[in-house]
């Protein structure tokens, strides 16, 4: 929206995309050089600045100030400076609070004898419900739905309000159960790239009520994740008071090695940037390596951000992003606006070109080329280890005194061996067994290339004649249903499940906790022995207890290693030098014999990865399921009868 007593409407332009006359606010206008040499995500800010000027919130002095970040950056104590973020997105754990909010403010004006109608989000507001869900069942074709039916279940009372919110809320959108995880949604679905809010365009940007709300940078979007009450802020139209932070510039050079993934590289940057230290800071990516990543890759190299501790790990849009937004079904109109306006206001970002390359606070690199397989743990994301020397780690971790890479076991309790019954079948029980492996969160299941790249590994394995311990809880929880639509048109997720790896649900699970229980017998066994069992998951954060209150080491991996983890039922393994299992003709199989090569990868990833897929899954996503639109609302609560915002198309 335009407001007449902005001090900036003079830098208003138009452009013309396909016959409709579009405006947007001309930074280049502002005639200053300072412009061009300011981070992408700076001039995002500064943006929003202009834009949102009243000199109220937002005021002409954020507006220099921010032009002046070379100088103002590194002031001692710093200088603030108001963010007005295009919109807010939230999940059902932090979600539920603000819609609440809503609710008691609607009932107040109520009994004020105002009207209640008029209580609504001012800035678009998305919730995707998503973190309800648990393991309570794996390893079976009806997992997903005896796991649905017990979330709605367990979730009746809150699902009904948020159904009722979903109705009764203007600028809302609510996202049924088990449709994903909200930053993947996020990504596949929501996000704009560039808002047309009636005619006018503008950086999409947000904040979010959950840490790793920075995924979407990947897609060169600025967004963060806050507190609830400053979410709340946001959504009442109030301006974030921000410190001008430094900017990071993350030079990316080189090739990646064709056993590398996309996990491998955000594990390795992980670890750097949190021995660099960057809390507080924006990191940006930069650099002719960065053109070789897709934006999946950066997407989970961003999702990571809390990790590194930095405020966002920022990818400026280029060709690779508008081609995303083609390739998940965005409108082709959308896309041509996107590239215009972002082209005319010197947001647009080749990586190849360094005269583009804007003034940073501080320089790093990475060599893309010294990537290797690796693996964090036991305890902390930020503690990387190379999968050659993960054995050594792991056995020094063992007898370490008890701390982030220690477990203070007696050296003499090293070969404590446990027997169990499992399905009428005895097993032993060793030091770093494997108990879970979930192939599970956002971090990983919002890319292809990992996860068509487990289905290609379990593949090759079956083929070989390999299995999976049946004790161990093994799953796959994608962030959305176009994860499973691909993997079952690529023909892999039967090898994925004969392994184990069945859909258990589609929301955060293992990741945050929700595994659900293990087997009595294996629980009983961990605790006679002291076992320290693990999991191994392609998640994002594995701190002790976090996962399983029996998993005392936990492993963040692609959802490559988890499978082979699984198949080698232990961590205790140098998969160089040791087989993963026999195959069936009584040959030792190892690793490299079963692992993909990057390039069969991007083949199958670039012929069953699909436009139509994610125009598919989430127009059903727009019209509910049977158990959400079974829900009546509770009696005595506000409901004024707004149309569903869902139904509203985004672009």
């Amino acid at each position: 929206m335009i407001h007449s007593g902005n001090p900036f409407n003079h830098l208003l332009k138009t452009v013309e995309v396909e016959g409709t006359t579009f405006k947007y606010y001309d930074l280049l206008a502002l005639n200053d050089p300072r412009y061009e040499k300011l981070p992408f995500s700076i001039r995002v800010l500064l943006e929003a600045a202009v834009r949102c000027c009243d000199n109220f919130q937002v005021k002409q002095n954020d507006i220099d100030n921010i032009l002046n970040w070379q100088e103002l950056q590194h002031v001692e104590g710093g200088v603030d400076v108001a963010f007005t973020p295009a919109r807010v997105i939230l999940q059902d754990f932090t979600g539920v609070p603000c819609v609440t909010d809503f609710a008691a403010m609607r009932d107040i004006v109520q009994k004020l004898g105002g009207d209640p109608e008029k209580v609504n989000p001012l800035c678009p507001a998305d919730l995707v419900i998503d973190h309800s869900v648990q393991v309570d069942f794996s390893t079976s074709s009806d997992a997903l739905e005896k796991n649905l039916d017990l979330e709605f279940e367990r979730n009746k009372e809150r699902f009904e309000f948020l159904k009722w919110g979903a109705k009764a809320f203007k600028n809302m959108t609510i996202v049924p159960p088990g449709s994903g995880i909200c930053h993947q949604v996020n990504l596949e679905y929501l996000a704009r790239v560039v808002f047309n809010n009636n005619g006018l365009l503008y950086p999409d940007s947000l904040v979010g009520a959950d840490s790793h709300t920075t995924m979407i940078n990947g897609l060169g979007i600025i967004g963060w994740g806050v507190g609830g009450i400053e979410a709340e802020a946001v959504m009442l139209g109030q301006a974030i008071s921000m410190v001008l932070p430094q900017v990071v510039g993350y030079k990316l050079v080189g090739k990646l090695n064709p056993m590398v993934t996309s996990t491998d590289v955000v594990l390795t940057i992980t670890k750097h940037l949190r021995q660099l230290g960057v809390v507080g800071k924006f990191v940006e990516f930069f650099g002719p390596g960065v053109a070789e990543l897709s934006i999946a890759d950066r997407a989970t190299i961003s999702n990571m951000c809390p990790e590194y501790g930095a405020t966002v790990g920022f990818f400026p849009v280029d060709d690779k992003s508008v081609q995303y937004l083609q390739q998940t079904g965005r409108d082709e109109k959308h896309l041509k606006y996107v590239k215009a306006y972002l082209q005319g206001v010197h947001m647009y970002r080749d990586y190849k070109n360094p005269d583009q390359d804007p003034v940073f606070s501080e320089t790093v690199t990475l060599d893309l080329g010294t990537v290797v397989s690796s693996v964090s743990g036991p305890k902390r994301p930020h503690d990387r280890v190379p999968v050659q020397e993960m054995k050594k780690d792991f056995q020094n971790c063992l007898v370490n005194k008890v701390g982030f890479k220690g477990f203070g076991l007696d050296p003499q309790k090293l070969s404590t061996t446990v027997p169990f019954t499992f399905n009428d079948q005895q097993y032993f029980l060793r030091h770093g067994a494997v108990v879970i492996a979930a192939i599970t969160s956002c971090t990983n299941t919002s890319n292809p290339s990992v996860m068509l790249g487990a289905g290609l590994l379990a593949k090759k394995a079956v083929e070989k004649g390999l299995s999976v311990m049946p004790y161990i809880k093994t799953s796959m929880s994608p962030g959305s249903g176009v994860v499973t639509y691909y993997l079952q048109e690529s023909g892999v997720i039967k090898y994925l499940k004969q392994l184990g790896f069945d859909v258990v649900g589609y929301g955060c699970m293992t990741c945050i906790g929700n595994s659900g229980p293990l087997p009595e017998c294996v629980v009983e066994a961990i605790d006679v022995g002291e076992i320290v069992a693990c999991g191994v998951l392609s998640g994002n954060r594995n701190f002790e207890g976090r996962i399983h209150p029996h998993t005392r080491a936990n492993y963040l991996a692609s959802p490559l290693l988890v499978v082979a983890y699984a198949l080698a039922g232990t961590v205790n393994i140098d998969f160089d030098s040791e087989p993963i299992g026999k195959g069936s003709d009584g040959q030792d199989v190892y690793l490299r014999d079963i692992w993909p090569q990057r390039e069969e990868i991007q083949e199958v990833e670039t012929k069953h990865v699909l436009p139509a897929m994610f125009r598919e899954v989430y127009s059903r996503i727009q019209f509910g399921n049977k158990r959400w639109n079974s829900f009546e609302f509770p009696e005595g609560i506000l409901c004024m009868g707004s149309q569903l915002i869902i139904e509203t198309p985004f672009f």
